[in-house]
């Protein structure tokens, strides 16, 4: 599968805002965006104003990275979210918010999206009982999502205990760390789902 290799804190700098890419390092003082705020390259400290294309283009930017996603797959689901009825920008969200490398993070299972991917490839996943190694399932509202006994004894996970004790978990999951699992209690509001994502101008950029 085809992914990003490139150095992660340089996407944070070129969107101009923290995307926790790099787990603990993001909500640390070694972030690099709180000592370099401005954009990557030898033009970064420039300010340029962009056209309203540019804006489009740049929140799509935003928010593919910020749920660790290439070209191909995000745009997928755009166009799921467009066969779907309601609001295409809001249910695009959804999909994205509902994908089970997300929910891990979301819980407070995985510093990071890329830890949670890595956790769930690894068959350290359950999801109401069953093994699931696909970062993009998506769960539905009653789902519980657990971690399989032999991996809550690793000491990453306790470490991880440590790292996400200050995380707010979102309102439309119930985590229980000590028994490490989330259930899924409904699928998300658009007012439930905390990105700094302007889903408008990423449908308005995409249905040209």
């Amino acid at each position: 599968m085809a992914r990003y290799i490139g150095a992660k804190c340089r996407m944070c700098r070129r969107e101009g805002v923290k995307l926790f890419l790099k787990g603990e390092k993001c909500i640390s003082a070694k972030c690099t965006i709180d000592k370099r705020p401005m954009a990557p390259g030898v033009h970064g400290k420039k300010r340029t104003k962009l056209s309203e294309y540019g804006l489009q283009l740049r929140e799509k930017q935003k928010a593919k990275r910020f749920y660790g996603m290439l070209e191909r797959q995000f745009r997928n689901y755009f166009e799921k979210a467009e066969k779907q009825s309601g609001i295409v920008g809001e249910n695009f969200l959804k999909l994205l918010e509902t994908r089970l490398d997300n929910v891990l993070y979301r819980a407070g299972f995985a510093s990071s999206r890329t830890e949670s991917r890595q956790i769930v490839r690894h068959n350290h996943v359950l999801v109401n009982g069953k093994k699931v190694n696909i970062p993009s399932y998506i769960v539905k509202a009653g789902d519980v999502v657990s971690i399989r006994e032999e991996f809550t004894s690793m000491p990453r996970m306790k470490e991880l205990a440590d790292i996400t004790a200050s995380r707010i978990i979102p309102a439309w999951l119930e985590s229980n760390k000590d028994k490490f699992n989330v259930k899924v209690l409904n699928i998300p509001a658009r007012d439930q789902i905390d990105v700094p994502v302007q889903e408008t101008l990423i449908v308005e950029l995409y249905s040209k």
